[in-house]
């Protein structure tokens, strides 16, 4: 199982945890909100919760998620039913404390001292007929396939009701160390079967074949196949985020994300790319304050500037909006959101796709203005 946190990590907030923490304060939010309206409730699950708060003050994913709920219970009387586990003793005691604080607003905040499997049954009655977020973030394997895919087949239904969301930390490194572990004569059997069970088979062994040198993209290779195979086995949308401690670095992990929903693909991609963006601000906020004295930052001169990136996808984004309408019918964006973006999915704001329907206008290809509230409720229109 997972081998839990200790040292120096719940010192400060490290930089893979600056880009999984701000994606995830900018999307339960909205899942919040989205789903919650209907029945005033939502229950949540944090796995691998940790002690919820860094020594430096930063909140964990824990508080971040007892911040909404406190937010959303004050603002909208929606109320959250908060799940953490956490399996080291001192962990779990700090996360106590933190959680005592939001139970004090008015917030359910339960607190389990050992494994989520533990307590995945009880989050499955609880959120039954409710909307239902799982996040899912251990330090090393997580949870067995068939428990995971078996807790998403209890939810499903023909409606997409009640919704359903995971998000969850696969392990690049752990992919590389097992891998080089498959390979060996030397290699710990049980530890590849560990994996097997996390993988749902050993189908991922077949890209670390004995005695042989992998394929340089065998981690990734690896990563890709299981977000394939679990969106085949739940029917969901499923989508990764590579996160990195460092430009041009391998992924320490992938941050995979399943939905049912494409407000939630929408939602999801516009939250990642605005996530990536805090992840390269403290990069460079920390090169700084490592070396005070330098005329310019090495981030500085290596960051993708946000408008370049937006300036390439926007004409993209408008030649794909184009191919969506030579099928002849008028179109919602959220409606085909992977259509919609392309490649540029989770590296650009949703603000992109406005601007790329204010092209197409501009360009006399479509009626449509592109103004609206929302933007992945802009109906596109093919030429009158």
């Amino acid at each position: 199982m997972a081998t839990g946190t200790r040292g120096a990590y719940w010192s400060e907030q490290a930089l893979p945890s600056v880009l999984k923490h701000s994606l995830l304060g900018r999307y339960i939010p909205q899942f919040g909100g989205m789903t919650g309206s209907r029945d005033g409730r939502v229950v949540y699950l944090d796995g691998y919760a940790g002690e919820g708060r860094y020594e430096s003050g930063e909140p964990g994913s824990a508080e971040i998620a007892m911040r909404v709920a406190s937010k959303h219970l004050s603002q909208h009387g929606l109320r959250w039913t908060c799940f953490f586990t956490e399996r080291e003793r001192k962990s779990f005691t700090r996360l106590q404390s933190v959680a005592s604080i939001y139970r004090a607003q008015g917030v359910d905040a339960r607190v389990h001292h050992g494994e989520v499997d533990g307590v995945l049954d009880e989050v499955l009655r609880t959120g039954a007929g409710l909307p239902l977020f799982l996040f899912l973030d251990p330090c090393g394997l997580g949870l067995p396939w068939s428990r995971l895919t078996q807790a998403m087949a209890l939810r499903r239904s023909p409606n997409r009701w009640p919704p359903t969301e995971f998000l969850m930390n696969f392990s690049m490194v752990a992919v590389r160390r097992l891998g080089g572990n498959a390979r060996s004569v030397k290699g710990v059997e049980r530890s590849s079967e560990r994996f097997d069970e996390v993988c749902g088979g050993r189908w991922w062994r077949d890209f670390f074949p004995a005695g042989k040198e992998p394929a340089p993209d065998a981690d990734e290779a690896v990563a890709a196949e299981y977000a394939r195979r679990l969106a085949a086995a739940t029917g969901m949308l499923v989508r990764s985020v590579p996160v990195s401690k460092a430009p041009h670095h391998k992924p320490v992990y992938h941050l995979v994300f399943g939905t049912w929903r494409q407000h939630g693909l929408w939602v999801f991609g516009d939250a990642a790319a605005r996530a990536r963006d805090a992840w390269w601000e403290k990069l460079e906020v920390a090169e700084e304050r490592n070396d005070p004295d330098a005329l310019f930052s090495t981030t500085s001169l290596i960051r993708p500037d946000p408008k370049v990136v937006t300036d390439a996808a926007v004409p993209a984004i408008a030649q794909n909006l184009e191919q969506l309408l030579k099928h002849g019918r008028p179109f919602k964006l959220v409606d085909h959101t992977l259509d919609v973006f392309g490649n540029y999915y989770g590296q650009v704001t949703e603000l992109a796709a406005r601007a790329a329907v204010k092209r197409l206008h501009e360009d006399g290809k479509t009626p449509s203005t592109g103004v609206g509230k929302k933007i992945r409720d802009l109906v596109v229109e093919a030429p009158r």
